[in-house]
């Protein structure tokens, strides 16, 4: 394949679609997402059996547990799938919503309407979820789309794919608005960060490295996060009980996923009566525990943790576990060891949870709730299209106004400037 014709092409197609989507009606839109729900229900069957092959060549190439748990598809993941389509289907359309708008000493009328940012371009790896996702928020914002999955969800995504381009077909809108690219051919991937002539801005998903990569090479805006070194505090002043329920939740929830919990913290106050239970509780579910020298005399047993483990997203079940005088300490271990994601404070002390929302600075930040709450779909927002640690333009899940921009609309009857 002449990969540069291909992604040429690929992008002419999404460049014609995105003028069409742009101006399509609300009706028209949520019509495609209806249809598209409808056909990924009546493709059960054939969406399992396409995982399946992906599932059998991931484990025949060695893929952990993680990452097999993110590739494979079960009925109720997608029955989740098909929730959140209709989900976004059922949310109000940003498109040519006008904000602010004020009369001036002039006379006029200032205003800023949101606008689709054109073509985006998403690059992720094995959860084929994200192709639902992506197409189903880009097509309610008014934006084309270009999906490129990784190779281990190659199946799955052609599947899906199949099942879009029914929903696209039946609404009236052109293929273009959201196409899966069909080859695992990794020059795609440059090709596809590199021609600003199509695409208006890249979103990838996946590994650091691969996020590292496409920020550094991109000729397109990034809208990116590099990983998830989540944090749950314990404060002194903690309720015991969902201090146990919120730590034992956002690590063992699910652990192939960017909100799950990587480090514990916990005030030196509760951490002679909380760590032995936590402790006991993280083993009996295979959680390999790594702690500083104040964790490892409280709970015998316990691995030592290196400077590398605080800074790492495991993705996997380990966790690291350090004990901390006070909440300065916390709030500075999380600033500097941490990723900008997702950090949670377990306390009863309101004067404490406003001190901490105020000074960590993540793109989420919770009081006594688990951090796997940093979801799109817990948020309201259908679904998301990843989630930013950028402090410019979208911060936190992506939805449908972070896949927006503002235009700045002047109203006037005549007025001329003197």
């Amino acid at each position: 394949m002449d990969v540069k014709a291909y992604m040429a092409d690929v992008g002419q197609r999404a460049r014609q679609a995105s003028k069409v989507i742009a101006k399509a009606p609300t009706q028209q839109k949520n019509a495609a997402l209806t249809h598209i729900a409808e056909a990924l229900s009546a493709s059960h069957s054939s969406l399992l059996t396409a995982n399946q092959q992906d599932l059998v060549q991931g484990q025949q190439k060695g893929l952990d547990a993680a990452l097999l748990d993110r590739l494979e598809l079960t009925p109720i993941r997608i029955e989740a799938m098909i929730d959140g389509l209709n989900q976004v289907a059922s949310l109000p359309d940003p498109v040519g919503e006008i904000a602010d708008l004020k009369y001036l000493p002039s006379g006029i009328q200032l205003g800023k309407m949101r606008v689709p940012l054109g073509v985006i371009g998403i690059i992720y790896e094995s959860r084929p979820n994200v192709t639902i996702d992506a197409a189903s928020l880009c097509l309610k914002s008014g934006n084309a789309t270009i999906l490129r999955g990784g190779s281990e969800a190659f199946h799955s995504n052609q599947a899906i794919a199949q099942c879009i381009q029914q929903g696209l077909e039946k609404a009236g809108l052109p293929s273009g608005s959201v196409q899966v690219v069909e080859t695992v051919d990794r020059a795609i991937v440059g090709e596809m960060i590199t021609m600003p002539e199509y695409v208006d801005v890249i979103v990838p998903r996946g590994g650091k490295g691969l996020i590292a990569r496409i920020s550094s090479d991109a000729s397109v805006p990034v809208i990116k996060h590099l990983d998830g070194v989540c944090h749950v505090y314990i404060d002194s002043e903690a309720d015991p009980e969902k201090a146990i329920s919120i730590a034992i939740n956002a690590k063992t929830r699910r652990y192939g996923v960017c909100n799950a919990m990587e480090t514990l913290l916990i005030n030196e106050q509760q951490a002679t009566s909380l760590l032995p239970k936590l402790a006991d509780m993280y083993l009996a579910k295979g959680v390999e525990l790594r702690g500083c020298d104040r964790a490892l005399s409280i709970v015998a047993g316990m691995n030592p943790a290196s400077e590398e483990d605080w800074y790492t997203e495991y993705l996997a079940p380990t966790l690291s576990v350090k004990v901390v005088a006070d909440m300065a300490e916390a709030i500075e271990h999380i600033n500097h060891y941490g990723s900008h994601h997702t950090d949670a404070i377990v306390t009863e002390n309101y004067t404490k949870a406003r001190a901490f929302l105020t000074e960590v600075d993540s793109s989420s930040v919770m009081v006594n709730a688990s951090t796997g709450f940093a979801d799109g779909f817990e948020y309201g927002l259908g679904a998301e299209i990843g989630i930013s640690t950028d402090k410019i333009h979208a911060r936190g899940p992506v939805g449908l106004e972070g896949l927006t921009s503002q235009k700045y609309v002047v109203l006037g009857d005549g007025h001329i400037r003197q």
